[in-house]
């Protein structure tokens, strides 16, 4: 038998009260009020006990808008704190980092509303902040209600992507624009940078105009590492052509080998090696000193999940009103467009389609991401067997209440995981892209 590969795990993070879970803020055991998690000593204490786990990197989600998408009203998502309220974290991968060396520090910025020039300045800063160990996760806006925050109609989703990739492209450039060794600082001489060593880029396209150079020197890792999260074709060829790691949603390993394959065969096409991009698939572990009580958590922790708290946080990620249909309908043989993305997320492992309300409850406890529940040996029986099938390369977890849960993984389940040799014990680099790129 072959030697596996050891996992990579990231902690998926909001700037929030609530994270993929809408029981979150409500649960006893979360000790979520606005003076915590509007503040960055939580956030702080998370990415050390993450980097005490040796994870490879903490990860925020983030979203510029509230919904209003359920029933065209703001009602629903402020209620049940649907992503919402939901604060800007970049500014705490800064305060994060300023108390660890090694984990990796990412967020989502939104392409959509920017100019690269902006983006590629502030990731190279971030990147020298926190000495190389940046993680861009590189979206476009998808939801109506952010477009109209920025005075904007939503674009069409070929759109979207042909713009996300000129994008990324004018800031590699912009990145490209030092050289490594610039910086001279020749005091005798009176030169601080070698002139001959910055460029401009001139850089004019179909969407973006940039002179350059940047007024950033060369970072660590020469910009961010990028991360991505497509599950249409347009996001996984975005993907597939720039990513260090993705982030996907696949309830069932099947289809998370097939969304794998998907990934890696495209990657191949482009001339990159598909070794280069992991891919993390989401779960969200429930933690028991016996088989009873973790399922005893289970059923406790999604009985706070109100049915119209799932209907509005699943109507926000389709932009799709689903109050138009019936409790009762097969979510996987509907036909409208917007449903389609999801389409792995609604059916149960058997492959049998979901119920609009199945969906729904499921969607407001965890986004779609499967519960793995048991003791810690459990646990990571379920996550050996889910990478068995689905191919690698590791999970994006996220919790169940805060804080508490994130401490119990890194506790209990990873060092079960380093037993078994399936998990590092210690950092080999200091990037990002180093531990994204460490597999023994």
């Amino acid at each position: 038998m072959s030697k596996k590969k050891k996992m990579h795990l990231a902690q998926f993070l909001v700037h929030g009260p609530t994270y993929h879970s809408l029981a979150m803020w409500r649960h006893p055991q979360s000790d979520i009020t606005q003076d915590k998690w509007s503040k960055p000593a939580l956030y702080q204490h998370i990415a050390r006990t993450c980097e005490r786990g040796k994870f490879d990197m903490v990860f925020f989600a983030d979203l510029n808008y509230i919904s209003d998408t359920f029933r065209g009203s703001l009602e629903p998502a402020l209620r049940y704190a649907v992503q919402a309220p939901e604060h800007d974290p970049v500014p705490l991968l800064s305060w994060m980092g300023a108390v660890t060396s090694h984990i990796g520090l990412g967020a989502t910025f939104s392409v959509s509303h920017q100019h690269p020039f902006y983006l590629a300045r502030l990731w190279a800063t971030i990147d020298h902040l926190t000495g190389g160990r940046a993680a861009w996760n590189v979206v476009t806006s998808i939801n109506h209600n952010q477009a109209s925050n920025y005075g904007q109609e939503r674009e069409a989703t070929d759109m979207r992507y042909e713009k996300a990739d000129e994008f990324i492209a004018v800031c590699q450039k912009l990145w490209n624009s030092w050289d490594a060794d610039a910086v001279v600082m020749d005091r005798e001489n009176a030169v601080f940078v070698d002139a001959a060593k910055v460029r401009r880029i001139d850089y004019e396209g179909r969407f973006y105009k940039s002179r350059g150079p940047l007024n950033v020197t060369r970072s660590p890792q020469n910009g961010p590492a990028i991360l991505q999260a497509g599950t249409s074709p347009k996001g996984k060829k975005l993907a597939a052509k720039y990513a260090d790691a993705i982030f996907a949603i696949q309830p069932r390993p099947e289809d998370a080998a097939a969304y794998r394959a998907d990934i890696r065969s495209r990657m191949d096409a482009n001339g990159r090696d598909p070794d280069c991009c992991k891919i993390l698939f989401g779960m969200q572990p429930i933690i028991g000193s016996s088989e009873a009580e973790a399922r005893e958590k289970q059923e406790f922790h999604n009985s706070l999940v109100p049915l119209d708290g799932g209907m509005a946080i699943l109507s926000a990620h389709l932009d799709f009103d689903l109050s138009a249909l019936s409790l009762d309908d097969a979510m996987a043989t509907r036909d409208e467009p917007e449903l389609q993305r999801m389409q792995t997320r609604f059916r149960k492992p058997s492959g049998e389609s979901m119920t609009l309300r199945e969906v729904a409850q499921r969607h407001g406890q965890s986004v779609g991401l499967p519960q793995f529940v048991g003791t810690p040996n459990s646990i990571a029986d379920q996550m050996e067997a889910f990478i068995d099938i689905a191919g690698g390369d590791g999970f994006m977890l996220s919790p169940i209440y805060c804080p508490g849960a994130i401490e119990e993984f890194v506790d209990l389940v990873v060092p079960e995981l380093q037993r078994r040799n399936l998990f590092r014990t210690d950092y080999s680099g200091v990037t990002q892209r180093d531990h994204l790129l460490q597999d023994d």
